[in-house]
């Protein structure tokens, strides 16, 4: 008895081998040689980036912890959830909170998995976690003075405002906080 092939197995693209063009210690990049399900051939840039950990940080107020700094690729200012890279066998929920604590000065309080997401879904391999925390005691100052120019408690209200007027343009950023309004607090 034969048995036809899925949906999956008709449309999945084939990887014939990957070209290493740099390795750093936040990027390898490399270019892949891929097949199509009908036999075209092509070469793709693939990114693979270390995973990333990002929280929302909320408080009794309906507000939301947030940075307002500048990312000089895309030279704009724009706010963003803290967060950073993953460091090698760390828990991501210790690096998220860790990230809140060195870029805010704000520790985070009751955290939870919120949603995981890919931003390049199409060229990169660069996993996104987001945490959300209900409550946060402030510590002090910031320890990294390099990663914003202000920390401020936004209104959750107001960040549809913030998107579309482009002042909250990163994906990780969207989707958790997006995720926050559309399926509660």
């Amino acid at each position: 008895m034969e048995i036809e092939p899925t949906g999956r197995e008709l449309t999945r693209w084939t990887i014939h081998g990957e070209r290493l063009v740099d390795d750093t210690r936040r990027l390898r990049l490399s270019i892949a040689s891929v097949e199509l399900p009908d036999g075209v051939t092509f070469e793709q840039y693939v990114l693979r980036i270390p995973k990333a950990a990002m929280m929302i940080v909320l408080d009794d107020h309906d507000r939301v912890l947030l940075m307002w700094r500048h990312r000089w690729i895309i030279d704009r200012w724009v706010w963003e959830l803290p967060g950073g890279y993953v460091d090698p066998n760390e828990d991501p929920a210790v690096t998220a909170a860790r990230e809140v604590e060195e870029e805010t000065g704000w520790r985070p309080l009751n955290v939870e998995p919120l949603v995981t997401m890919q931003p390049m879904v199409g060229s990169a391999d660069a996993e996104n976690l987001l945490y959300l925390a209900r409550g946060a005691e402030r510590i002090g100052e910031p320890t990294d003075i390099n990663e914003a120019e202000r920390v401020s408690w936004v209104p959750l209200d107001s960040i549809r405002e913030y998107i579309e007027s482009g002042e909250i343009v990163g994906a990780a950023s969207q989707v958790g906080l997006l995720h926050v309004l559309a399926f509660g607090r």
